[in-house]
Formats: C-alpha cells, structure tokens, sequence
C-alpha cells in the first residue's frame, strides 16, 4: 500500500515560498486575579468567532487559513482524562507537561514518529505517561475538503518530570524532547509524510488547540474545548490570513507562546533570525 505524500508547494510562477508573509487577527481573555473558569473558553470562543473578518478561507468557503486557542494547562480536565485513560493520577501541576501533537495520517509513520519522542524522552531523563488521541469531529466542524485531505492525526503527549527537574529545568528538557524529535522526523526522507509532524505545544504551563479551521469551527472540532471540566484563567485566540503564504495545519496559530500577525518580516528573516540565535537556546 503506498503512502501519500504531505508537502508543501515549491517555487512556481510568481510564488516564492522565501518572500511568505501573514496577516492575521488576534484575541486575548483572562482574568485578572487569575481565576479559573470554563466561561473564559466560552467566551474566547465567542472573540474567535468574531475574528472570521480577520481570517481568510481557501476556493473552498469552509477551508479556513487556520485557527485555534491557547489556554493554561486544564489540570482538572486532564486529571479526569488520564484516569479515565489509564487509571493513573497525574502529578501535581507544575510536575508534568501536556502537548498538542500533529502525526501522519499513516499509522506505520506515525509509530515511528511517537517511538522518536519517546525514546528522547528516555535520553532527557523524563518519564512518559502515556499518547491520548484527541476527540477531533470534522463532520461537526463541517471542515472542507482540502483541510480534510491534509489532516493530521492529533494526540496530546503527556510527560511526568522526574526527581530534580521542576520548573525551569522542566521546561528546558522539554524543550530539548521537542526541538530533538522535530529534527529528526521531520529531516526523515524515508517518512512520506515527514512534514505532518508538528508539536504544537509542549509545556507544563499552557497547551494549543489549533488546525487549519475557520474560527467557528474551532469550538466543534475540538469537543475537548466543551467540556465543563476544561478550565482556564486565560486564553489567546487567533484567526490566521495567510495573505500570500500557503494554508497548513502546522501553521495555524497560536504559536507556543505567542501569537502574531505575521507582518513584520518575512518567513525566511523570521527563520534565519532563529537560526542565528539557535546556539544560545
């Protein structure tokens, strides 16, 4: 059985992947004593769906250039999750770390991918709990054809910290476990679909649910996001316009920490800048 091939366009006509740049709408909500409430989710779903003037849609009406939130870490969701999942309580906040995760849709490329990350866990000393698919409904989100030809299979990670590692020093073997398994996979010529290999968050602090979705559709895609039990002080929406840039999963925002509009510079100054800074991460 041959396995289909992700990629992105190459250099063509008057498009030239070097000069990409974005346009794109941006929304934040929290409360200001830092309590937690499942309203916030509502009400950030109800910002996103007003941004759909500062998103854009492909030839086809319900083809967003994408779309998500970022909201703090729902421990009490999760706590639920893993022991529905796997009978396990999961460590005090702070202790572990939850990550959104886009794999091929091949499920033979997609246990290579998660056998990368798991063994750099094993090289970073950290101790993985477990893979949780994501409930993601496409039928209710009612997402076109295009974003549905390229949608990865979604799976949250999640990673206990183990003894001596708490905080800072958490996240920056976190961020190794990331940066190290992107590396690879995505640098793997053999996986067809390499590229759908995106880790949208990683932390033990927030965590992304994102796609390439219109901003209405965000909130049916993902039924996590309905879920009294999801809660947060916090919470970034963004709706993206590509502007001359191609639609992806992977780049729907929000980003990791932070979202953008995309208009400062090109993609390629925004990649040589980090590349530049890369040996000091």
């Amino acid at each position: 059985m041959s396995v289909k091939t992700y990629k992105k366009p190459h250099k063509q006509g008057l498009y030239d992947p070097a000069n990409e740049k974005d346009s794109c709408g941006v929304g934040f909500i929290a409360h200001v004593k830092g309590h937690r409430s499942h309203k916030i989710i509502q009400d950030a779903g109800i910002a996103l769906e007003a941004m759909t003037h500062r998103g854009a849609c492909g030839c086809e009406a319900n083809t967003g250039d994408g779309a998500g939130i970022m909201t703090a870490l729902p421990h009490d969701f999760f706590t639920k999750v893993a022991l529905t999942d796997w009978a396990v309580t999961l460590p005090p906040p702070g202790h572990y770390a939850a990550g959104l995760v886009f794999l091929p849709q091949d499920a033979t490329e997609r246990k290579q991918c998660k056998a990368v990350v798991e063994d750099f866990i094993r090289q970073q000393n950290q101790q993985l709990i477990g893979w949780r698919p994501v409930p993601a409904d496409a039928d209710a989100a009612d997402i076109g054809p295009s974003a549905r030809a390229t949608e990865p299979v979604i799976e949250q990670l999640f990673i206990a910290a183990s003894d001596g590692f708490s905080d800072d020093s958490f996240e920056r073997q976190l961020y190794l476990i990331r940066k190290q398994s992107t590396k690879v996979i995505r640098n793997d010529t053999t996986l067809a679909q390499h590229a759908m290999f995106y880790v949208c968050s990683l932390s033990t602090k927030v965590i992304i649910y994102k796609g390439q979705l219109m901003p209405e559709q965000v909130m049916k895609y993902f039924p996590d996001l309905n879920d009294p039990d999801f809660t947060s002080h916090l919470a970034m929406v963004h709706s993206r316009f590509s502007t001359n840039t191609f639609p992806s999963w992977d780049r729907a925002q929000p980003n990791r920490f932070m979202s953008h509009n995309g208009e400062i510079n090109t993609l390629r100054g925004n990649q040589n800048w980090m590349r530049a800074r890369e040996g000091m991460l």
